[in-house]
């Protein structure tokens, strides 16, 4: 019994890509440039859908919280996984283990439901344009995000709680580069086959059923484009959507890879790299995506800039 407290009193020891000594420093590098490049970016798009009125739409207070959903998101992790990749430590406090599981897995759920949220503005604004403004009300999109938020911060309560009642084994090593739950049922004790299943449970209603719902907009939204006789039409439909759906292929697939099988199913390093590209690349692309082929965004910077005024 004495051992099993220690795990539980102390700290984890987060081995992340220990096996791999000579490629820290690098990705202590470029971890460090996505990272930038995720708050630039991301705080940009936040700035800027407030500053300009133009931005006061739907699909860019959706965006705003995506945004700002990223940065909570990429700041549960990253700078942690910085500082044990810099230094020879490499250890987390046992709470600090638990407020980076709580808040990765409740802003995770949360990007999982407002993707699907996103589709929905999509759909409303390409196969419903004449009710737009009344489906899309002010009010109805402050509910949709706050719901949003709201999922995500309760199934993590009750998921998070699930993975710290398991009884940990003497050893604290986690096999990963934060605390997530995959990797903590592997110190248990006991069997843990009950926690697995409540994973693949949870994992499947916010991964499963958001992506269902996003697929069959996108759907709705492809027929209606198919019918459309004009071109530029067919262009704007596909340069939202084409945007969003890029942004829920990056974010679901890698997901998919790691919480839709049974944790011993995958190689540990494959699901370090899978995680990596999820939580530091994905964040950093999304503005990205958003920004590089959007007209609206770039009328924004001319607008804020004074340029147009020169025009």
């Amino acid at each position: 019994k004495m051992k099993e407290k220690n795990a539980s009193s102390g700290y984890f020891v987060l081995l992340g890509f220990s096996n791999w000594p000579h490629l820290e420093l690098v990705l202590f590098v470029v971890i460090l440039m996505f990272y930038l490049m995720t708050l630039i970016g991301n705080l940009f798009i936040i700035f800027l859908s407030y500053l300009d009125s133009h931005l006061h739409t739907p699909m860019y207070f959706f965006l705003s919280n995506l945004s700002f959903l990223d940065l909570c998101y990429t700041t549960s992790s990253i700078p942690q996984l910085l500082i044990n990749l810099w230094g020879p430590e490499k250890t987390i406090s046992y709470a600090g283990c638990m407020i980076q599981l709580y808040f990765v897995l409740a802003l995770g759920t949360a990007e999982c439901v407002l993707l699907v949220v996103m589709s929905y503005d999509r759909y409303a604004a390409v196969c419903r344009p004449l009710h737009y403004t009344v489906l899309m009300h002010p009010r109805f999109c402050h509910l949709l995000a706050v719901a949003s938020w709201v999922s995500g911060f309760t199934t993590s309560a009750l998921h998070s709680s699930f993975t710290f009642w398991v009884p940990l084994c003497g050893h604290h090593q986690v096999d990963h580069f934060f605390c997530e739950v995959p990797a903590l049922l592997r110190l248990s004790c006991v069997d843990t086959h009950a926690n697995e299943l409540t994973l693949m449970v949870m994992s499947s209603i916010f991964v499963i059923i958001p992506l269902i719902l996003i697929l069959s907009s996108y759907g709705a939204i492809a027929q209606t484009a198919l019918r459309m006789q004009s071109t530029t039409g067919l262009q704007k439909v596909f340069g939202t959507c084409g945007a969003h759906l890029m942004v829920v292929s990056l974010f679901f697939i890698p997901i998919m890879c790691i919480y839709l099988q049974p944790p011993s199913g995958n190689s540990q390093d494959q699901g370090k790299f899978i995680a990596l590209f999820y939580t530091v690349v994905t964040p950093s692309l999304n503005p990205l995506i958003y920004t590089l082929r959007n007209k609206d965004v770039k009328g924004a910077v001319k607008r804020l800039m004074g340029w147009d005024r020169e025009m």
